[in-house]
C-alpha cells in the first residue's frame, strides 16, 4: 500500500509564493519519477513539472523560470516551489509518482495524490 500525501496549497495574491510538498509512504522499494500535474475547471489535466531519480527535470513552458521542482530521496518527498504566481496558475495540483513496491521491485506502478487547491487572486 502506497499513499501520496500533499501539503502546502492555499490562497495567495498575484506575485506571491507557495511551496507544495508530496510525501510517499508505504512498502516502497524505489521511486523512479515524481511530479506535479494541475487541472483548472473545464480544462484537461496537464503536466507542471517532473523529476527523475537521476535528477532530470521537465517543466511546462508556462511555469519555466517561476517554478522549481526538487526531491529529497531520504524522505521520499517531492517539492514544488512556486514563485511569481499568476491568476492563471489557479488549479488543483496533483502529485504523481512511479513507484516500485518491495513485493514486486521490478515494476513501477503509478500513484496519484488527492489534489491540493492553489488559488491566486487579488
Amino acid at each position: 500500500q502506497v499513499q501520496l500525501v500533499e501539503s502546502g496549497g492555499g490562497s495567495v495574491q498575484p506575485g506571491g509564493s507557495l511551496r507544495l510538498s508530496c510525501a510517499a509512504s508505504g512498502s516502497i522499494f524505489s521511486i523512479k519519477v515524481m511530479g506535479w500535474y494541475r487541472q483548472a475547471p473545464g480544462k484537461e489535466r496537464e503536466l507542471v513539472a517532473a523529476i527523475t531519480t537521476g535528477g532530470s527535470t521537465n517543466y511546462a513552458d508556462s511555469v519555466k523560470g517561476r517554478f522549481t521542482i526538487s526531491r529529497d530521496d531520504a524522505k521520499n518527498t517531492v517539492y514544488l516551489q512556486m514563485n511569481s504566481l499568476k491568476p492563471e496558475d489557479t488549479a488543483v495540483y496533483y502529485c504523481r509518482a512511479e513507484i516500485s513496491l518491495i513485493s514486486y521491485p521490478s515494476t513501477e506502478y503509478q500513484y496519484w495524490g488527492q489534489g491540493t487547491q492553489v488559488t491566486v487572486s487579488s
